[in-house]
């Protein structure tokens, strides 16, 4: 299985996941032209393209989605909830071309485990399997808690929200109170302290890889959240790059991982 984020944040986030026989997005974010071309950049094409799932209706997660599936014939794939507020934003998408799932599916020889999370509208993160070897996404979310961790157990490498820098957010003049609330709420994005705790389970129950993603560009700096992240794990006596490593998604492709069975 060989995974890459191809951008993360509230430009547009898009990620490739692929095996020897299937090769999906989950989200797209980007105009068509701009997704063909950062699939380039790995050698793919948009014709190769199996399936994109989509996570909620937010335009950062769907920007590319109808123009990019109507040219290339690609089935979307979105939960029966989450379909309810896209059918008017993907009316480019053919109807027979419009999947739903309200439990795991496959794509081909990809496994795909939903995972409802908390956000301010329908949202799901999702577990992606090939024999053993399971990947997660995990964004878009206002906290965590024990059915999440279950559901993402196991997973080699996450995808996982490192929003914002909770001091950079309360003292940002770009944004009204009522926006700050939203976004710090039980429904909004993971500071980088509940990113932190998390990835504190996930490095106990036997995860190795995680990359922060859905940075904000107004609340957070890649820099600050890997050595926040870092240090506060530290305290507990986990050190990355020991017994696990963490890396950071930015908005434009990063690191390509090959699991391995």
């Amino acid at each position: 299985m060989r995974v890459i984020n191809l951008s993360s944040g509230s430009d547009g986030n898009l990620t490739y996941v692929e095996t020897d026989n299937a090769r999906i997005l989950v989200d797209d974010g980007l105009s068509c032209k701009e997704t063909q071309n950062r699939l380039s950049m790995i050698g793919i094409d948009g014709n190769q393209i199996d399936g994109i799932v989509i996570t909620h209706e937010h335009v950062d997660h769907i920007k590319g989605v109808d123009v990019f599936s109507r040219k290339f014939n690609i089935p979307v794939y979105a939960h029966d909830e989450v379909w309810a507020g896209l059918y008017d934003k993907l009316q480019k998408v053919p109807d027979k071309n419009k999947k739903i799932f309200t439990d795991t599916f496959a794509v081909k020889d990809l496994v795909v485990s939903p995972i409802e999370v908390p956000h301010d509208v329908k949202c799901f993160g999702f577990s992606i399997s090939d024999d053993n070897k399971k990947i997660s996404i995990l964004t878009d979310l206002g906290h965590t808690d024990e059915r999440i961790l279950k559901g993402v157990q196991g997973s080699q490498l996450i995808y996982l929200e490192a929003n914002h820098d909770i001091n950079m957010l309360k003292n940002c003049e770009k944004y009204p109170l009522s926006l700050k609330m939203r976004i710090a709420g039980k429904n909004g994005h993971l500071s980088n302290d509940a990113s932190a705790d998390f990835i504190e389970k996930l490095v106990t129950t036997g995860t190795r890889q995680i990359v922060l993603s859905h940075l904000s560009k107004e609340n957070n700096t890649p820099e600050l959240a890997f050595n926040y992240i870092s240090s506060k794990l530290a305290d507990k006596g986990l050190i990355e790059g020991e017994t696990f490593k963490i890396d950071v998604a930015l908005t434009r492709p990063t690191t390509l991982f090959k699991l391995k069975k």
